[in-house]
């Protein structure tokens, strides 16, 4: 089994005449200890299955999510103290639809969403800023100097001298056009987010905090509290509406439509498995493929966890294409080994053929060269004179009908002179070598 052709091996129908030490080390060490495989896979599969299925989270990071190598974010990282409330930031619009934001029923509205938004786990409360927020303020030069204040009054009470007080501090603040708008309509709170939870100090989870403005804002103030609208897809038709963007909300959307990515998966599953069975006809062959391809994705999820990542919604087609892949690969290897048990070859060395398909053919033909090359330089002088005194250059080695072989022999044949050991000692006698050279060359 040295010298074989990959495409037409020897069709060999029964174990007792086929070589188990034959292939390579690889080869030997799966085929020969078969049980010890399966069973060492199998207990690594249930493993990482434990770890995939009770420590995986799906989350995000805004920090792995913007180019750190680029100069303005490291300048960035590196003042993230001083810069506090201007990277990962969720931005709330509250919006009016039937007057203004002047209009008392509004603010109180208002209020409430800044007040939730503020209570919630993982906000930066000290740089949130909105009209309720005491860290917005308006500032005026006077003859005596500056003077300024809170845009929101300390004695804003809901009446009329309130609103017309808190007109006031907006028009003088310069706050139109960023926190209100420019129809007066609507304003916008800006909730700064802190990368871990300062209480617990864990990561933010952007799925929850998602869920929250949906169900605490949303649901409540938009859709009168009928989360079964909302879900609908419609928009409210209240007199309040809630729109929110931001990284936190991205993420949470997407892991909040990842079922419907997992019904693709399973129908893609599905159809994988019609296929197969269509083209091989064998039960055992298909729930093998599939099977293969499903343990590769449970290792690949498995070694996260174990590694301590978390899937990044933004990544989650890769365990999709880890299936795919193997179900390609499967359906190929099943194909080759179908091709030699049709020859008449056993299951298992058709398995075994299979396997050693999977080495390049260059890698063969550079073996093939490798041992060619060192039984030439073994063989290189054989140990008997010719008629002349001269010592005969022949073949010394079987393997010399190769054609690596051979070049190496002619090689060999016309190499300069070197120190030490039986060498060409005159210019005849190298001429000599060369036309011995040419002559197994043509040969």
């Amino acid at each position: 089994m040295g010298n074989y052709n990959l495409d037409t091996m020897p069709v060999i129908r029964e174990l007792k005449g086929f070589d188990a030490r034959s292939g390579n080390l690889l080869e030997r060490l799966i085929f020969n200890n078969r049980l010890l495989v399966v069973l060492t896979c199998l207990v690594v599969t249930v493993l990482l299955s434990y770890f995939a299925a009770t420590r995986l989270t799906l989350n995000a990071s805004f920090e792995k999510m913007i180019p750190q190598s680029q100069p303005y974010i490291k300048n960035y990282l590196e003042n993230r103290q001083s810069l506090r409330g201007l990277g990962n930031t969720v931005r709330v619009v509250v919006e009016n639809t039937d007057g203004d934001i002047y209009d008392p029923n509004y603010l109180e509205v208002l209020k409430q969403v800044n007040d939730t938004l503020f209570l919630t786990p993982g906000v930066d409360r000290a740089w949130m800023k909105s009209l309720w927020t005491p860290a917005v303020r308006w500032t005026e030069v006077t003859e005596e100097g500056f003077r300024g204040g809170p845009v929101m009054p300390d004695s804003y009470d809901g009446s009329a001298s309130g609103v017309e007080q808190l007109r006031l501090n907006i028009a003088r603040s310069g706050i139109i056009g960023s926190l209100v708008s420019n129809n007066f309509k609507s304003t916008m709170i800006v909730v700064p987010l802190l990368e871990k939870d300062p209480v617990t100090g864990a990561a933010i989870d952007y799925h929850q905090f998602s869920r929250m403005l949906e169900e605490q804002l949303r649901d409540k103030f938009e859709f009168a509290g009928s989360s079964a609208k909302h879900k609908t897809g419609e928009e409210g038709k209240g007199p309040i509406k809630i729109r929110v963007i931001g990284f936190a909300k991205l993420v949470g959307d997407l892991i909040d439509g990842l079922l419907l990515i997992m019904l693709y998966f399973g129908a893609a599953a599905l159809i994988a498995t019609a296929i197969i069975y269509a083209f091989t006809r064998c039960v055992r062959s298909t729930t093998l493929v599939i099977l293969c391809s499903v343990v590769a994705v449970v290792w690949q999820l498995g070694l996260i966890t174990l590694f301590g990542y978390a899937l990044d919604p933004f990544s989650i087609l890769v365990p999709f294409l880890v299936f795919a892949i193997g179900v390609s690969h499967g359906a190929q290897k099943m194909n080759g080994i179908m091709q030699d048990v049709g020859r008449g070859t056993h299951q298992l060395i058709a398995a075994r053929y299979t396997f050693r398909r999977l080495v390049p053919r260059r890698a063969h033909r550079a073996a093939g060269r490798c041992r060619g090359l060192r039984r030439a330089d073994a063989d290189r002088y054989s140990g008997d004179s010719g008629p002349g005194g001269h010592r005969e250059y022949r073949r010394g080695s079987a393997d010399l009908h190769q054609p690596g072989a051979v070049a190496g022999v002619v090689v060999l044949l016309r190499r300069q002179p070197e120190s030490g050991g039986a060498q060409f000692a005159s210019g005849k006698q190298r001429a000599e070598g060369q036309r011995a050279g040419q002559s197994v060359e043509s040969a």
